[in-house]
């Protein structure tokens, strides 16, 4: 009896230290913590298994005590040895693909031990279980029949029992019972399921009903009117017709009634039936073929044979043909064309390039066979044999890929990138180990004597000429030779580094030629930036066909540092103005816009416009950030963040790849990044996040890393004169009367000082502008001109008459103003001493 009370007062006492274990605030946000981070980690290595797992699966196939203590074992997961294994484990031995669900249940788990309210947190982790078995037995059936290399997408659990499944039922039976279990996790697992289940089918039943009903009505009242018809005198019908006292010439209402009519869709009077029905429009004439005394008759007649409804839905329905003929009048059928405006212009010819592969030198047999053989003899001095190699020639680089044998430790070919390069006497040796999706590892030596990639030979490929991209770049040739292409729309903004004198200014160049080549000016302008003042200074000529400027620019080319930064914040305002219209067109992205305003389906009445496409070059970024600082920053890093969707895109070019000038805000925006060749390995990380750029030979050779992937490039030569005979033939064409203009901008710091503001002369829109800036606690210049459909001029004074009156604080640079008055009451009693005071 005492033991027992004893071992009762001890599980009691044990209970009460977990429980106040998880009650500590502090320990439940460290174990929450450790159960969400630990999702993020087990799902980055799941994913990381569909790219390595080939690769690891023989490393991790090994005993635990050796895969944990042999440093040696290096394998390509993110997750490293642990997320190798792991990922194996859950998906190949267990669950396959499904076990993407563990990091959700872990993640909500996490939130859960932090405190934070989960609806129905037992329902999700037991419906997560149901679906992770349901999910790899569908896996596990349907690749049974499939083959899937190395991956089990429904692993070994799935595999196995559907296995058994089709042995013990067969394969129809086990799909009637995924099938079925799928419907029992559906109706009962997710809420109101089975209830929209059951609404769909019972609408999708009514409505064909309903149709039969109207047809059948729409039959009755047909047959009525044919009754009506022979019923009338042939003569009558006669002197009807040819009376010109009852023929009516109708004219297409205006777009501002017809609009109206379809919104309001007023009811048609009873005493008007027979007028709606018997309308027949030739060439928008109305014939009424019936008097009114007929008329009178009929109507009797068809009340005591038409049913009261068919009168509504034969009137509903002729009301509608009505509504669709006046819109086929109202609407155009051609589309909107864009490039009316300069129907004439004519695309640069690519006679005005040059073509330089007719005196380019190929790589010679003897010299692949000389490099080959010295690798191979490279690699056999440190007992390193290899089954294969092969040779891909590029235009300046040869691509060397070799297989080694069975054994062979990838880290230590690695390791020898500075023998193999000592051994060939060659400058910029790099090695890929292993290439992505080959299997094979890579060593790019240069050639002998380099090739020359003109501009000219990658425009006209076929694969830049037939590109359906938004906006096409042709930046040069990779090193299988093939054209390297890309949509800088999908980009969507683009990282330029490298040392000076490594070719960043021709791969600008390029990027800029090759837009030119393919766009319209209407569907592009340009916004180029150059502190260097002589870069850029050649496309000035063709300021009225492509490029953009301030309304108070002297120069579409801006060399001002402060001008950069009024036009960059103009820029802000236009992708503002941009998003609103997409708003009001209940569309994404310009492309749908434009697509809509093509077709005529936006007003122009209503503030919408064609869109073209901005593309702002900013070369030289470092002096930008040295000189101005945050203030250019601030909107790049906006600009960046939201600008892709409106069509605004950034290509911004630096020959200081440092980390106070490329900062985190900067590289998080910016996948795209293109490096030519950079003095230190640390450059190279600071610009790819990767080595690399470091081995480059420079003159054009670069690597361009997007999407995750890394790709070596010659980019494309295109010289000065060849840029200037382009710009000229443009410039000859006929043009814009003015180049593109942005909004206009006036910084906050040219609207005057607070102290000489007049509260007399009050703006109109000031007690409004004062009650936004309370209700949101937002004092900016920019939502007072959105509110209010303003200049910026405008909401500049209201600012400043608003912190006068001491309701907004001061000018803070590029911060929003603060507002000094909490709530709505407070205000009032400001205001109205204002208004005693002036």
């Amino acid at each position: 009896m005492i033991t027992r009370i004893n071992s009762k007062k001890n599980e009691k006492t044990r209970g009460s230290l977990s429980l106040g274990f998880l009650r500590d605030p502090r320990t439940r946000v460290v174990v929450g913590l450790i159960f969400m981070l630990f999702s993020v980690y087990l799902f980055v290595s799941l994913a990381g298994f569909f790219f390595t797992g080939g690769m690891d699966q023989s490393l991790v196939d090994k005993e635990t005590r050796e895969l944990v203590t042999n440093p040696d074992i290096v394998v390509g997961n993110p997750g490293r040895k642990l997320g190798a294994y792991l990922s194996d484990l859950l998906v190949n031995r267990w669950f396959g693909v499904s076990s993407f669900i563990f990091c959700y249940l872990l993640f909500i788990i996490g939130l859960g031990i932090m405190g934070r309210p989960l609806k129905s947190l037992g329902k999700k982790i037991i419906l997560s279980f149901v679906l992770v078995i349901w999910i790899s037995l569908l896996l596990g059936y349907i690749f049974n029949f499939v083959p899937s290399g190395y991956v089990f997408p429904g692993g070994a659990h799935g595999y196995f029992v559907c296995f058994w499944l089709n042995s013990f039922i067969g394969e129809i039976g086990t799909l009637f019972l995924l099938l079925v279990s799928f419907a029992v996790i559906l109706f009962f697992g997710f809420e109101n399921a089975f209830n929209k289940c059951v609404t769909m089918v019972k609408a999708y039943f009514a409505r064909k009903a309903q149709r039969k009903e109207e047809r059948r009505m729409a039959r009755e009242a047909a047959a009525t009117q044919r009754e009506m018809k022979t019923e009338q005198p042939e003569n009558e019908t006669e002197d009807t017709n040819l009376s010109p006292e009852n023929e009516i010439i109708t004219e297409a209402p205006t777009e501002d009634e017809f609009y109206s009519n379809v919104t309001e869709k007023e009811p048609i009077e009873e005493d008007h039936t027979e007028e709606i029905t018997s309308l027949v429009t030739v060439n928008n004439q109305v014939e009424l073929p019936l008097n009114d005394e007929n008329r009178e008759d009929i109507r009797q007649d068809t009340e005591t044979i038409t049913p009261p409804a068919t009168d509504d839905i034969e009137l509903t329905v002729m009301a509608d043909k009505l509504e669709e003929q006046l819109t086929k009048n109202l609407m155009p059928d051609t589309e909107y064309d864009p490039t009316l405006d300069l129907s004439n212009y004519q695309y640069p010819p690519l006679d005005l390039l040059e073509e330089y592969a007719s005196n380019a030198s190929k790589v010679t047999a003897e010299e692949l066979e000389e490099n080959k053989n010295t690798i191979v003899e490279t690699l056999r001095q440190y007992k390193i044999e290899i089954t294969k190699i092969k040779a891909t020639i590029g235009p300046t680089v040869t691509l060397y890929e070799i297989v080694p044998a069975p054994g062979i430790k990838i880290s230590k070919i690695k390791n020898l990138e500075d023998d193999i390069a000592l051994s060939l006497a060659a400058l910029g040796i790099r090695i890929i180990a292993p290439i992505p999706g080959a299997g094979t590892i890579g060593i790019e030596v240069p050639n002998q004597k380099p090739e020359i990639v003109s501009m000219r030979g990658v425009i006209a490929s076929k694969k830049f000429q037939e590109s359906k991209y938004a906006l096409p770049v042709a930046l040069g040739r990779t090193i299988s030779n093939e054209p390297y292409t890309f949509d800088l729309a999908k980009m969507p903004h683009l990282l330029v580094a490298g040392a000076t004198g490594q070719g960043k200014s021709v791969g600008l160049n390029a990027i800029i030629t090759s837009l030119l080549y393919k766009k319209h000016p209407s569907q592009l302008k340009f916004v180029m930036v150059d502190p260097k003042k002589v870069e850029l200074s050649i496309y000035s000529v063709i300021e009225k066909h492509f490029l953009a400027k301030l309304p108070d620019a002297e120069e579409a080319i801006i060399t001002d540092n402060d001008k950069v930064v009024a036009t960059l914040n103009s820029l802000c305002i236009e992708m503002d103005s941009r998003y609103d219209l997409l708003k009001l067109a209940h569309v994404r992205n310009i492309k749908e816009y434009n697509e809509k305003f093509v077709k005529r389906q936006l007003n122009p009445n209503n503030g919408h416009r064609y869109l073209p496409y901005i593309v702002v070059v900013v070369d030289e970024f470092a002096d930008l950030i040295m000189t101005a600082g945050k203030e250019v920053e601030q909107p790049i890093a906006r600009i960046a963040q939201l600008a892709r969707a409106v069509g605004i895109h950034m290509i911004i070019a630096t020959q200081r790849p440092s980390t106070n000038i490329i900062t985190g805000v900067i590289k998080a925006n910016f996948p795209a990044r293109v490096a030519f060749k950079v003095a230190s390995m640390i450059d190279s990380r600071t610009i790819l996040d990767s080595p690399g750029a470091n081995q480059l030979i420079g003159r054009g050779d670069m690597l361009i890393s997007k999407d995750s992937e890394m790709v070596r490039v010659q980019c494309a030569f295109v010289d000065t004169p060849e840029v200037d005979a382009v710009t000229k033939f443009i410039a000859d064409q006929q043009g814009y009367p003015e180049a593109y203009m942005l909004p206009e901008y006036v910084s906050d710091t040219e609207n005057g000082i607070n102290s000489d503001v007049d509260l007399g002369m009050k703006d109109p829109l000031f007690e409004e502008a004062a009650r936004l800036v309370v209700n949101t606690q937002q004092g900016s210049t920019s939502s007072i001109q959105r509110r209010f459909s303003i200049g910026y001029n405008r909401a500049g004074r209201i600012i400043d008459q608003l912190e006068a009156a001491g309701i907004v604080g001061p000018f803070e640079g590029s911060k929003a103003r603060q507002v000094l008055i909490p709530d709505e009451y407070s205000l009032e009693h400001i205001l109205k001493t204002v208004q005693e005071q002036f």
